[in-house]
């Protein structure tokens, strides 16, 4: 005999109606009570609410829709299922289309998962449904939970919650239970003690910041599991101890490398070596020579004693520039933490001076001069002469048959436009005028941009410039035979360029300490035509600071002059229009802008060093006019060889460091 069941059908056909087309047969057959009734559901197409309305029936459940529910389901099953089965499965229909089921007392609402955080759920998996929404919050113990969030964030549905309180570390998670469940699996597994503490060891013979040294070169060294290497290690000099963090398996064997390390010394004491880096060890062990006898004497209070005196000594090696101390070990540490502190790598500092300097000389003359003669026998009844008027007709005159007349005019020529008229005859009035009249503009644009590398708290130089020749005098003498004349010049030399000594202090921070004294001399054009030279000259002496790569002006100069002259004769020379034949003028009118700028940087190491030497040599190299020499077949010109050819890879440019060119 069979056992009672319930056999609970229902198939969906496709017709020419659009509406679900549902079979439900119930078969009741009470021949036990005892037993479970069972269901066998098949569905094809059919509406979930109609599905919803089925569950209602067999399980007793009540249920609310939401507006939005709407959707076609399949469903096959080949096996009997109890009720509560077969609510589990129509939960894990709801879920495959985007619904869920939030149970509100004796009331179950069915809404999109979507506005599932919106619903109170249950505060707990325990007794819960796999499917049921579950809003668990989770207390972390040993990691922060802030740092679980974006690492659980892709575990979770879009319609679930994961946040983090960082006051409390604890995680907010609200999903359906199954995925909570999973998440408080994962949690516990991350959320694990950490065994990396700081131990502290403390040295009795050796010297803390050596070990550190050794350790540190030691466990740098990449492992050949590629596991990340995470101990550090840190020295303490006061108390001569090393500080070790990290793992508890690494911990423990650092510490039995570092009692080995920690080997006691024989009682005459130790003799080191010690190879310098960048200090100059002739100096270096004067200096410790120096003040390992003013300690002793402030210990003895007085002189050092002959014991103390020979048990530390300190001499140089020059050809391996290193040091040879023999000293007890306490000495011999506080000798070698002052030996670490003093070699190292000096910062250096580039400098560059920027010097503009822009003139504009401006000059105007106009004068005329003459001269009348009226008895025809060489007297002259009225001239004009201006002094600085260039060529004059007594001048003039004086060249072509004066007294002591050369005959020659052309060197009385002087710059300038010259223009003469007159009448000379026997008898009668005889005239002459002469007009000169000059215009020049000068202009003089100069800009410098020495540049120099210092170490810090280094005075360093830099001179560019040449000698200029100058004359100083012109002496003639009659010679012993013959009477001859021997006439000569006196040449007196300066220097002419740029001068620059500047000694850089790096102060905290970025800021530079400058002592400048800057020294600009050139040339000047001069718009008068004169053959003399001009030199100009600008000095300054001065302390500043200034930031790492700032510009800052150094100081200048704008001056702006006017001189205007003005040579006439008495009455005559007022006169409108015609008192310009009795008049002369010049006017000069100069403009001088200079201005002096400087820009440190710091060259704090060797990548910085490397990129400002190749700009520098590309700006050179690029500057260079390469190609072949005209009228030599075959020969090029000079050119510097690119880098590379050194043997060295240049830095690539990545910062915006102007060139001056």
């Amino acid at each position: 005999m069979k056992e009672p069941n319930l056999v609970h059908k229902q198939h969906m056909q496709s017709g020419h109606r659009t509406g679900l087309a549902a079979l439900l047969v119930l078969f009741v057959l009470p021949l036990a009570w005892s037993q479970e009734p069972t269901i066998t559901p098949n569905y094809r197409e059919a509406d979930i609410r109609q599905i919803v309305e089925a569950v209602g029936e067999v399980t007793g459940r009540n249920f609310i829709l939401d507006p939005r529910v709407n959707a076609k389901v399949t469903m096959l099953s080949s096996t009997p299922m109890s009720p509560d089965a077969f609510y589990e499965a129509f939960l894990s229909i709801l879920q495959v289309n985007g619904f869920i089921a939030m149970t509100a007392g004796d009331v179950i609402k069915i809404v999109p998962d979507a506005s599932a955080r919106q619903y109170s759920g249950l505060l707990s998996t325990d007794n819960a449904a796999a499917d049921d929404i579950v809003t668990q919050v989770v207390r972390v113990e040993n990691v922060g939970a802030a740092q679980l969030v974006p690492i659980l964030r892709p575990l979770i549905p879009q319609y679930g919650h994961l946040a983090a309180h960082p006051g409390s570390n604890m995680l907010i998670i609200s999903d359906r239970a199954s995925n909570v469940d999973r998440m408080l699996r994962i949690i516990r597994r991350i959320d694990q003690a950490n065994d990396e503490e700081i131990e502290v060891v403390r040295l009795e013979h050796a010297s803390a910041s050596e070990v550190v040294r050794v350790m540190t070169a030691l466990t740098q060294t990449p492992r050949t599991d590629g596991v990340p290497v995470t101990t550090s290690l840190v020295s303490d000099a006061r108390t001569n101890s090393v500080l070790i963090g990290g793992d508890k398996s690494e911990r423990l064997r650092i510490r039995a490398l570092i009692a080995h390390l920690d080997t006691p010394l024989e009682d005459g004491g130790d003799t080191q070596v010690r190879y310098l880096y960048y200090a100059d060890a002739e100096e270096l062990s004067t200096k410790l020579q120096q003040h390992f006898t003013q300690q002793a004497a402030a210990e003895g209070g007085g002189a050092p004693t002959s014991t103390t005196a020979n048990q530390v000594s300190v001499w140089a090696d020059p050809q391996n520039n290193a040091i040879v101390v023999n000293a007890p070990p306490k000495m011999m540490r506080s000798l070698m933490g002052i030996v670490d502190k003093l070699d190292i790598r000096r910062a250096q500092v580039l400098v560059e001076a920027i010097i503009v300097e822009v003139i504009a000389d401006r000059s105007s003359d106009l004068g005329v001069t003459w001269a009348v003669d009226g008895s025809g026998s060489n007297s002259a009844v009225g001239i004009t002469e201006f002094p600085g008027a260039g060529t004059t007709v007594l001048g003039l005159g004086t060249a072509l048959g004066g007294s002591g007349g050369t005959g020659s005019p052309a060197g009385l020529i002087g710059p300038g436009l010259t223009i003469g008229v007159g009448r000379i005859t026997d008898s009668g009035t005889s005239f002459a005028a002469i007009l000169t009249a000059l215009q020049g503009d000068a202009d003089t644009n100069i800009i410098s941009t020495p540049t120099i590398v210092t170490l810090d708290n280094e005075e360093a130089s830099l001179n560019v410039g040449q000698e200029v020749p100058f004359l100083s005098g012109s002496f003639s003498n009659t010679g012993s035979v013959g009477g001859a004349i021997n006439p000569f010049q006196t040449i007196q030399r300066e220097q002419v360029g740029v001068k620059l000594t500047i000694t850089p202090q790096i102060n905290e921070g970025d800021s530079l300490l400058l002592k400048i004294s800057q020294e600009v001399s050139s040339i000047a054009s001069s718009s008068e035509g004169a053959a003399d030279l001009i030199t100009n000259e600008r000095t300054i002496e001065t302390t500043v600071i200034v930031e790492d790569g700032g510009i800052l002006v150094l100081g200048g100069l704008i001056e702006d002059t006017l001189r205007e002259s003005e040579q006439r004769v008495p009455i005559l020379g007022g006169i409108p229009i015609l008192g310009g034949l009795f008049r002369n003028r010049s006017t000069d009118l100069v403009k001088t802008n200079l201005m002096v700028f400087i820009r440190p940087k710091i060259l704090r190491d060797s990548t910085q060093t490397a990129f400002e030497t190749n700009s520098k040599y590309r700006m050179i190299r690029d500057a260079q006019q390469g190609g072949r020499v005209e009228l030599m077949p075959g020969a090029g010109r000079p050119v510097l060889p690119p880098v590379e050819d050194y043997g060295y890879t240049p830095v690539p440019e990545t910062n915006d460091i102007a060139e001056n060119e």
